[in-house]
């Protein structure tokens, strides 16, 4: 059982990775190593991530239950949280805490950005897409709900 929790760092230089597009934006374009799944890890996603440049990691969004980060491993680029771009180079940390700003980490350098990105994988989640206007239900063994946000009914809370 030991075996398949130590992964080598030879082991994952031969790993193929798998490439992935974001189905709400196709420059949300990336080479992935899910180590975490590779080890046996299930309450929280361990990725090894190669950003070609001129790449966006993900669809700019924000996870209402979910928390997630990325360390810079190389290269540079600009993450964007809420109307805010910062320049990140190597070495940088970026903290996503639940219900925080909409984020995205997008490649602007000259050579591959490579990241760990962590993330908590709960039963639940919602995620929402605001330059979509969408909003994603994501339930653990089912397929996630996506609905226009305007179509969210928000109860109005009455005062006595």
């Amino acid at each position: 059982m030991g075996q398949k929790q130590i992964i080598t760092r030879t082991q994952i230089a031969k790993m193929p990775g798998t490439g992935a597009v974001h189905f709400l934006n196709s420059r949300a374009s990336c080479v992935t190593k899910s180590l975490g799944d590779r080890a046996g890890l299930q309450t929280f996603g361990f990725h090894l991530i190669n950003l070609p440049v001129g790449s966006v990691a993900s669809e700019f969004h924000r996870h209402l239950c979910e928390e997630e980060c990325v360390y810079i491993l190389e290269g540079s680029g600009v993450a964007r949280i809420g109307p805010d771009m910062f320049q990140v180079e190597a070495g940088d940390f970026i903290g996503y805490p639940a219900g925080g700003e909409a984020h995205d980490l997008r490649n602007t350098g000259s050579t591959h950005m490579i990241c760990i990105i962590v993330g908590q994988r709960l039963g639940f989640d919602v995620v929402d897409y605001p330059e979509q206007n969408k909003r994603m239900y994501r339930h653990a063994g089912q397929l996630a709900d996506l609905v226009d946000i305007a179509a969210v009914s928000h109860p109005r809370l009455l005062a006595d």
